[in-house]
Parts: structure tokens; sequence; C-alpha cells
């Protein structure tokens, strides 16, 4: 079964996604119980600081799909998904001018003490996403680019060179081995980042494992966990994703079936890395 045709069975948000104003797609989030950035928040946490203690220095964080910069606002802050809808929910009447809403945002974070030593780049194909997600700081650099369908901006190269985690909550299936391709060869130029994504169970993930294993990488995956996505639009959605993961031999029962799609993490590395400090001692740390 092909990505595309996975991808009809799922509730569209596109109308959402790319707007100036994002008070729309926080809104329509909330209202769904959207949590993987939450969620993923604590293990993104700790590879990070395996990372850091690695580094001894700055992260760079590449985050696929990045939208408003969200995963940048919980690694960066200490704010929760409930409190970024919160935030949202208290933000003034429109004006007409979208930068009002920048400054709205960039004050709130601005207030903020920022936890993690980090530099996230984001890279999405929701122009004015991306471009809010950078005025107001959240984004140290946004990259506007589909990488299904268009080459990497050969500008952007130079940003990726120093990345050493690539990183996804909700893009695999949008976003397939396709974008890993024309990604791999600038995230790899200085040293090979580590690759960690949340996946939707019912899309497989060995292409892209496949496509980062001819770089040298091996892929671990987080055996008897999943987390929570959001919950399932409508009983219609449900009932054609249940069928799906059935049809691909993943049991729904107690997950999909109760309400809500689900995902599970990978952790992408060079063999020496998985040798030195196994997926299970990674999240230990």
């Amino acid at each position: 079964m092909t990505f595309e045709k996975i991808n009809e069975a799922k509730a569209s948000l596109d109308h959402i996604y790319n707007r100036t104003d994002p008070r729309a797609y926080f809104r329509e989030l909330s209202t769904l119980g959207y949590d993987i950035p939450g969620a993923a928040k604590p293990i993104f946490q700790k590879v990070i600081g395996q990372l850091e203690r690695l580094k001894q220095d700055t992260v760079h964080v590449l985050d696929i799909g990045c939208s408003y910069g969200v995963n940048a606002a919980l690694l960066k802050h200490d704010v929760t998904m409930s409190d970024l809808y919160e935030h949202w929910e208290r933000a003034p009447a429109a004006t007409g001018n979208p930068l009002d809403l920048v400054e709205y945002d960039r004050r709130f974070f601005d207030s903020l003490d920022e936890v993690a030593n980090i530099e996230v780049i984001g890279l999405d194909p929701a122009e004015n996403a991306v471009l809010f997600a950078e005025q107001t700081g959240l984004l140290d650099k946004g990259v506007i680019a589909d990488l299904e369908t268009q080459p990497l901006p050969g500008g952007v190269v130079p940003d990726l060179a120093p990345v050493d985690l690539v990183m996804s909550t909700g893009c695999v299936g949008y976003v397939t081995e396709k974008s890993f391709d024309k990604l791999l060869p600038a995230v790899s130029e200085e040293r090979p980042p580590w690759f960690a994504n949340f996946v939707l169970r019912m899309f497989p993930f060995d292409p892209i494992e496949r496509k980062l294993a001819d770089w040298g990488f091996v892929t671990e995956k987080l055996e008897g966990q999943t987390f929570i996505q959001r919950r399932f639009a409508s009983e219609h959605e449900q009932g054609q994703i249940v069928r799906q993961l059935q049809d691909l031999g993943v049991d729904p029962a107690g997950k999909e079936t109760d309400g809500h799609l689900h995902a599970e993490f990978y952790l992408s590395r060079l063999p020496a890395d998985v040798t030195r400090l196994p997926l299970s001692q990674v999240l230990d740390g």
C-alpha cells in the first residue's frame, strides 16, 4: 500500500497548515488533542542531552515538518502543548497585520528562560508557517522546500552541515525516503548526525531505514512503547486507519481501536554510536 493511499484515509489539515495567522492551526489541533510533540519531548530531551555530553557544545537540530516551530518551542522552553494551546486561546483579536501576532508570540517566548543549548533549523514547504516561526525566534533558520518534489536549495547546504540531530514528529508519510536522500549529503558533510523519528504505525519506516542504511546508519526501534499523536477526527477516519493497520499485519487492539493515532520511535546512528551507547542507554540518560 502506497503512502498516498494511506494518507487518503487521514483527515486533512492542509487548510490550516500554511496561514500567516496560526490561531486556526492551534485551535484545530487542540480540538483533536494533538500531543505528539509533547509526547516526544522527553525522548528528544534525552537524545539531545546525550549529544550535548558528546559535543560539549551547542546541539544543532534539523526539524523536518516544523510548521510553526512547535518542537522548537517545546525543546527550547519549559512549556507543554497545553501551554501553547492556552497561549493561542488568549491571542488578541486579528488586526489585519500579521506582525501583531508575531510580536505577541515573540513577547511570550522572550519572557521564558531557554532550557536547552540548541539551535533549530526548521524544514517545511509551508512558507507562511516557517516564516512565522523564524520571525518569532523559535527557529534559528527556516528552510522552505518540498524535498519530495524539489531539490534541496543549494544555499542552505552550509547551514545544514553542522546538524547533529535530524528529527520529526509527524511528517513521515508525507515525507518519504526521497526527502532523506536529498538531505543526507548535506547533513553528513561534516559529521554524520543522529536521526530521531516518530512515525505513525500505519506508515512503514522500512524505505527510510534502507535509505539511511545506504549511508551506513543503523536504526533501532523503541520496542513495546507507542506515543499518542491525536484523537481520530471521525469514526470514518478511525475505521479506515484500523483496516489499513490490519492489512499491514499491525494489531490495532487497545491503541487505534481505542480512538487515537499512535506513533513509534526510531533512532538511526552510525554503528559505533549504537555499540557505544545502545538506545536503552540513550533513554536512561
